[in-house]
């Protein structure tokens, strides 16, 4: 077997260009050392900030500069600690990165405050006495809108310096979980040895041989559960910070303060979840249909990230993944594929997996930067592939909105970001599929149908039950009920058997599950992949089925950033996520992938 390569071992075209950012560890520190100065000057706008509308607009303006200068400073640190989690040099840069974060939200939390103190007539007057105050309208509405919740210029600094502490659960989790463990080796049905770590084991429990799948599983999860008391305290921690500072700024609960950041309804979490409980049956049949196609008695967990066709050819390299992913979003058209070579050609990407290297995928870009920055550990997969199409999609997102937005609106939500990413794996999917025989080319197309299948899967049934489970999670808590190891099995144990029913074998190692999730420090996050991935259907089919009206519809919401509510901004689009409707709509399309897949295998 071959031995995980060092950072130094791997080629430089392989590797992300961060010296876009900055070309030396030194710029970097030098960039950091000025930021003490630049909150410093900032404070003379304190208890001013509505005195003019020119004072207003300076305030805003200075604000921005602080901002941007001290997120590229984060960007540069957190990607240099993602090469390696375990460089303590890195480890200190990106530290430091996350106090000068830390002292920045502090040093400006007098301003909005002061806006909410001043009233929204005097805020309008100062919009009235000077131009470059137009552009900040929708900003100032949104922060009228959450009036109740901020608090006074003092409290909000308190806040923002207890920031730091109160994301102490989070960063203990990854340093137990990425740097701190050690899986070790497990061997095959034929005795060939592999070496277990979080990059490996995802591509290890889609291997075919079901004896190195139990294996894995079983080593990676003792591994947790020899930490399951310290992960979690970590969670419990965690989820009682999240409430405590939704209390603090006077909201009903954390679910509360997280949906309202982007005035989200309530509905739209509580119909996601009723509405896949409404739809479990087909999810039901997707585990029969699993069990059929592995040939097994009893399906076991092990089980369900194995392809379900067999001798399907599911390596593909990364020059084969790079074409694929630029072919299949041509429906977008000519200047978004430009842009998608522009990200192999320039090093937006960081490609293989190295030692100490952070886990899985992401894209990662801040407002002001060249481009945003993609990370992968790439296995040869055609899974890979997808999740290359996925970040991209991100990553277009990112350039879209950054390219067509000021400052103040050059980001996008959270609920919004799963679309891009999820629209560009349908467009891939789907263009793989039209150039597949059914008939001729039967286990190919079987095992693309396969992929999609899984897309399903894993994020709007797996997603939904996860937000259920840190929405039961969250009452706990408020509650005063335990969130230890036990009590987190039991629920855990209780959504497992609702959302995979008597299909599956729940075993006693599957109930830490919630051990290795990491989105659970995000709170209320996973439900934005499920309201995503639904909105992404709807967007992929009209994408198909009407061309350039459709494409101009997606690609205008991709350049819109923050500039509207996210809901509002979908309606714009054509898409109206306050009705279970496109929710529905995605199980319907789940549905026809399941008949597509049950009719080709009877051909």
């Amino acid at each position: 077997m071959s031995e995980l390569k060092t950072r130094e071992q791997i080629a430089p075209e392989f590797k992300w260009n961060i010296a876009s950012i900055f070309e030396t560890d030194e710029a970097w520190e030098a960039q950091a050392e000025a930021i003490p100065a630049m909150l410093g000057d900032f404070k003379k706008y304190e208890g001013k900030v509505t005195e003019s509308g020119e004072t207003l607009l300076a305030c805003l303006e200075a604000a921005g500069v602080i901002e941007k200068a001290t997120y590229h400073v984060f960007l540069y640190a957190g990607l240099k600690g993602d090469e390696d989690t375990a460089n303590p040099k890195y480890q200190g840069m990106r530290d430091k990165s996350r106090g000068l974060a830390t002292q920045m939200s502090a040093a400006t939390s007098f301003l909005q405050p002061e806006i909410v103190a001043a009233g929204e007539e005097k805020v309008a007057k100062c919009v009235a006495s000077i131009a470059g105050l137009e552009l900040y309208k929708h900003y100032f509405a949104d922060i009228f809108r959450e009036q109740k919740h901020i608090l006074t210029p003092d409290k909000e600094e308190i806040m923002a310096k207890a920031g730091e502490v109160g994301n102490a659960s989070h960063m203990i989790y990854n340093m137990i979980t990425q740097t701190d463990m050690v899986f070790g080796k497990v061997t095959d049905s034929n005795g060939k040895e592999y070496e277990v770590t979080n990059g490996s084991y995802g591509s290890l429990m889609q291997s075919t041989d079901r004896i190195l799948r139990k294996n894995v599983q079983e080593l990676y999860y003792d591994t947790h559960i020899k930490q399951k008391n310290t992960i979690a305290e970590a969670y419990n921690y965690a989820v009682k910070n999240d409430n405590f500072v939704a209390g603090v700024r006077n909201y009903d609960s954390a679910l509360a303060h997280a949906l309202s950041n982007y005035n989200i309804p309530k509905d739209i979490y509580t119909n996601l979840i009723k509405t896949i409980g409404d739809n479990i049956h087909l999810f039901h049949r997707y585990l029969e249909l699993r069990k059929r196609c592995l040939g097994v008695d009893t399906l076991e967990f092990h089980d369900i990230y194995a392809p379900m066709v067999k001798d399907a050819d599911v390596k593909m390299n990364w020059e084969e993944a790079k074409q694929a992913v630029y072919e299949g979003v041509a429906a977008l058209g000519k200047e978004y594929q430009e842009l998608i070579k522009k990200c192999y050609s320039e090093n937006w990407i960081d490609v293989y997996e190295n030692k100490g290297k952070a886990t899985g995928a992401y894209n990662w870009g801040s407002y002001g930067m060249k481009h945003p920055f993609v990370l992968m550990n790439y296995d040869d997969t055609i899974g890979d592939m997808f999740t290359l199409a996925h970040e991209l999609g991100h990553a277009m997102h990112s350039h879209y909105t950054h390219s067509n937005q000021p400052q103040v609106y050059g980001h996008y939500t959270i609920f919004l970001a799963e679309i891009a990413s999820t629209v560009n794996e349908a467009l891939v999917m789907e263009h793989m599929l039209a150039n597949t025989d059914p008939v001729a080319e039967k286990t190919k197309y079987c095992y693309l149908l396969n992929e999609f299948l899984e897309g399903f899967k894993g994020t709007i049934f797996r997603q939904t039950m996860f937000a259920e489970f840190e929405m039961l999670t969250h009452e706990m808590a408020e509650r005063g009920e335990p969130l230890n190891s036990q009590s987190l099995n039991n629920l855990y144990k209780s959504l497992l058997e609702k959302y995979f029913g008597d299909k599956i074998v729940i075993d006693d190692r599957i109930v830490y599950e919630w051990s290795r999730i990491p989105h659970f420090y995000r709170a209320f996050y996973v439900y934005q992949y499920s309201t995503g991935y639904a909105s992404a259907m709807a967007f992929s089919k009209a994408i198909r089925e009407e061309g350039a009206p459709a494409v101009e519809k997606y690609l205008g919401l991709l350049k819109s950033g923050s500039s509207d509510y996210s809901i509002e901004l979908l309606k714009k689009a054509g898409l109206d996520m306050t009705t279970p409707a496109p929710i529905q709509a995605a199980m319907d399309v789940f549905k026809d992938i399941l008949d597509r897949f049950e009719r080709a295998l009877e051909n």
